[in-house]
């Protein structure tokens, strides 16, 4: 399955051929471990690639129900779901995003950015719908107390682990796709700043035990992303459409307050009463006080951070438009006095008292009118 297809041919294994080639080296490389499920003698490895590892079962009074917590061998998990993640990011740019660009016929700037924002309108909608179900399935939404109670949360159901696996898999297929994409140096260190961003969070809130909390930060998070992304594929289409822009800056800052809300009542209050507060790595226990300062302080920083992206991104736009109607007015003062200044075509002859006189001093004719 060839997902971009090229006249020209490339060494193998070459700068350009890894360029090209890369989802379907990708694509390969998951058909072999899809394959070796086949066979018995490589189904026990090819599992480790595929389902989440590290299954506890735990009974209870009307069933069987199994856990997971997470270990070394997530690693083996989190490759496999990189190389799902660059197949399905070059399946959405060959077959929707490059379809768009050919009726659009946009700058290379734009284009670039039209990219970017495609695939991560897709992403977020996907992770948006994905972490609401696992939310209101698992019941955080109807029950607040269940994010902070009985902590540390070291077993996870399965679909709360699968889905931060699926998560930190993308973000890293990401750091490869800047180099696979040819994104341009400027856009770089704004790329890898949000990558970072949201590694750091989410394998945070993964290996600290934190994962309630994160599930519902995340989902406020894309919710905001989504509406950014949505404004601007909105905007390059038609420049003069930027309503979405205002509905995403209400929602930006909405998130943004409860964000630190739920982080204060959950980490600084919740977790502040539960009885057990020993540091203890081994049964995944870093309820202290040092550790929640420091959770605390890094939410707050990443916070202040994106609050003051928003007001800067704000400022320009208003900078902008403000400029763009200083020059439609200055053009339209221009156009007045020129029209004017503009001297009024006289008559041959002179004018004497209201009346053209012809040149040798003599009232012109006046014409006879011809009867209907």
């Amino acid at each position: 399955m060839a997902f971009r297809r090229r006249a020209k041919s490339y060494p193998l294994f070459s700068q350009e051929f890894l360029i090209h080639n890369h989802a379907d080296i990708g694509f390969c490389l998951v058909l072999c471990v899809l394959i070796a499920l086949m066979f018995e003698v490589t189904a026990k490895t090819a599992f480790l690639f595929i389902l989440p590892q590290y299954n506890i079962s735990v009974l209870t009074a009307d069933a069987e129900i199994v856990h997971y917590h997470y270990g070394l061998k997530d690693l083996v998990t989190i490759l496999f779901y990189i190389f799902i993640a660059i197949v399905l990011h070059a399946v959405v740019q060959e077959y929707a995003l490059d379809k768009i660009n050919r009726r659009l016929h946009l700058s290379k700037i734009k284009h670039s950015k039209f990219n970017e924002s495609g695939q991560l309108v897709a992403f977020h909608l996907t992770s948006m719908a994905w972490c609401f179900y696992v939310v209101v399935t698992e019941g955080y939404l109807s029950n607040p107390r269940s994010l902070w109670e009985n902590y540390p949360h070291v077993y996870l159901p399965f679909q709360v682990k699968f889905f931060y696996l699926c998560q930190l898999a993308y973000w890293l297929h990401a750091l490869p796709e800047l180099y696979f994409q040819k994104v341009r140096k400027e856009e770089i260190p704004r790329q890898l700043q949000y990558i970072s961003l949201y590694l750091v969070h989410i394998a945070g809130a993964y290996l600290f035990n934190l994962t309630r909390l994160g599930l519902i930060l995340l989902l406020l998070q894309y919710v905001a992303e989504f509406l950014f992304h949505m404004a601007r594929l909105f905007y390059f289409t038609d420049e003069n459409n930027e309503k979405l822009f205002n509905a995403w800056a209400v929602v930006f800052v909405v998130t943004r307050l409860f964000t630190l809300t739920l982080s204060v009542l959950v980490i600084g209050f919740g977790l502040a009463r539960v009885e057990n507060q020993v540091f203890d790595p081994e049964k995944g226990n870093f309820n202290t006080l040092l550790f929640r300062m420091s959770m605390l302080l890094l939410l707050c920083l990443s916070q202040a951070w994106m609050m003051w992206r928003f007001i800067h991104f704000q400022l320009r736009r208003w900078r902008e438009y403000w400029n763009e109607q200083s020059a439609r007015k200055r053009v339209a003062a221009t156009v007045i006095t020129k029209q004017q200044s503009k001297p009024v075509k006289r008559e041959s002859g002179y004018h004497e008292n209201g009346i053209v006189k012809a040149e040798n001093g003599t009232s012109p004719r006046t014409k006879k009118l011809k009867s209907p």
